[in-house]
C-alpha cells in the first residue's frame, strides 16, 4: 500500500474551507432572527385612547379575483380629541369556535393615502383580509387600537 503524505498546508486549507462553508451554511440556512416586536402604545397614546372611537364596524365577505374568500371589516374612526392623528393601527384578533386565538393581524385605519385625521373628524376605513385560517369562527374579530402617532 502506498504511503500518502498530506502537507500541513493542505490540512489547514481544507479545515479553513470547511469552516467557511459551515459559517456560510449556518448564516444562510440557520435560525432566522426574530422579527422586531411591534411598537407599543406610548403613555401619550394610551391617554388619548378615550378620544378615539370606532363606530359602525361591520364585516362583509366576497370572493376576490382569484376566487379566494376576502373578508372585509368596514367602519369609521372618530377623533374626538384635540390632536391630529398621523397614524393609527388596530390589531384584529381572530378566534376559532372554541374561542382560542388563531390569527392576529395588524392593519392601518388612519394614515397612508387618506392622510392624517384632524380633531373633530370621522373617517371610514376598510380592512381586507384574505389569509384568515379555515378554523375561524366567522365572528367579528376583536379590534384593539395598537398604535397611535400624532402630528
Amino acid at each position: 500500500m502506498p504511503d500518502v503524505k498530506v502537507s500541513p498546508t493542505t490540512i489547514v486549507m481544507a479545515l479553513g474551507g470547511a469552516l467557511i462553508l459551515g459559517i456560510f451554511g449556518w448564516m444562510t440556512f440557520g435560525p432566522a432572527p426574530a422579527p422586531p416586536p411591534p411598537p407599543k402604545l406610548s403613555q401619550e397614546a394610551r391617554e388619548y385612547l378615550s378620544s378615539l372611537k370606532l363606530s359602525n364596524v361591520h364585516m362583509q365577505a366576497a370572493e376576490n379575483y382569484v376566487n379566494a374568500r376576502l373578508v372585509e371589516i368596514l367602519g369609521e374612526i372618530g377623533n374626538n380629541g384635540p390632536k391630529t392623528i398621523k397614524l393609527a393601527e388596530v390589531t384584529c384578533v381572530f378566534r376559532d369556535y372554541a374561542g382560542q386565538e388563531i390569527a392576529r393581524e395588524r392593519a392601518l385605519v388612519v394614515g397612508g393615502r387618506p392622510g392624517p385625521l384632524p380633531p373633530g373628524q370621522t373617517r371610514s376605513f376598510r380592512l381586507p383580509f384574505d389569509t384568515i385560517p379555515q378554523t375561524w369562527n366567522q365572528a367579528m374579530p376583536t379590534l384593539v387600537i395598537a398604535q397611535i402617532q400624532f402630528e
